[in-house]
């Protein structure tokens, strides 16, 4: 069977696909460069992406060797975890309440919720940084998830998923004598997975790389969170060292990129359906 030879109008939208995935994969493939080169390698003045000496083995050992890397991703696994499940549990009843139960200050909810997408987190950290230095809370995981706990965007992104969950699924449920919290365990959640797994991979690309907060509430090494780990080893490295600095960023980031190439189909679904049936 022959193929059917291509249009112009797809062959455009293929260059212009080509074209922007190219335009969004060179930093990465720049640092890939980089990480593999000596260090007169990075400042002579010809531009070559593959290194003429492979220096990969010296700048990833320096990178381990300078900080505690595996301290570092171990930070971020658990800060971003935390987060992620607190988040998730919090955000799916206030979400189902929301879009299914009928109460007098839904209204009122909704108008919070949104009027919450506009409020970043540089707006209150003054207050909770005070707050939690007189708690006596700051170096530890509890000043870098509690601020998070509650995620206005989850719930809004959770609000449009169960809004197209059929309403006569759930008056069954309740017809058999499931109650409300039954009725969230075992039937909205099970649907709702492609909506959890979108905004998982958020939830967790936003903490991995944030460096705002950590910075603010972290002066102990310990409890460093990769960025915040990727400024004390530039500290350490005098910032000159770039071959050993982008095989570090490589180690840091190379986690986010399989994450996401793991749960690419779930996450394209979920934001989907989603949109679908918002």
């Amino acid at each position: 069977m022959t193929q059917a030879p291509l249009s112009a109008g797809r062959i455009l939208r293929l260059a212009a696909l080509s074209f922007g995935a190219i335009l969004f994969l060179a930093p990465y493939i720049f640092m890939i460069s980089t990480a593999g080169k000596a260090q007169s390698e990075i400042f002579s003045s010809s531009l070559s992406l593959i290194p003429q000496t492979w220096s990969y083995a010296e700048n990833f050992a320096k990178a381990f060797g300078r900080v505690s890397m595996a301290g570092l991703l171990l930070n971020g696994f658990v800060v971003c975890a935390l987060i992620l499940i607190v988040q998730v549990v919090v955000a799916i009843p206030c979400a189902y309440a929301m879009a299914k139960l009928s109460f007098a200050a839904a209204r009122l909810m909704m108008a919070l919720v949104m009027l919450g997408l506009l409020v970043p987190i540089h707006a209150t950290a003054l207050p909770l940084y005070v707050a939690f230095d007189r708690m006596s809370a700051l170096n530890s995981y509890f000043a870098l998830v509690a601020p998070f706990s509650i995620s206005v965007f989850a719930i809004f992104l959770f609000l449009q998923f169960f809004r197209g969950i059929p309403d006569d699924l759930i008056h069954a449920a309740r017809l058999d004598g499931m109650s409300e919290t039954g009725i969230v365990a075992r039937i909205i959640v099970p649907n709702a997975w492609p909506a959890i797994t979108a905004f998982s991979i958020f939830s967790v690309v936003a903490h991995w790389n944030d460096l705002f907060w950590p910075l603010i509430v972290v002066t102990n090494q310990s409890y460093a969170t990769p960025p915040l780990g990727l400024l004390y080893f530039r500290a350490a490295e005098a910032g000159d060292d770039y071959g050993a600095l982008m095989a570090a960023t490589l180690i840091i980031t190379l986690p986010l990129v399989l994450a996401f190439l793991l749960a690419q189909k779930r996450f394209v679904e979920g934001i989907t359906m989603t949109g679908l049936k918002g």
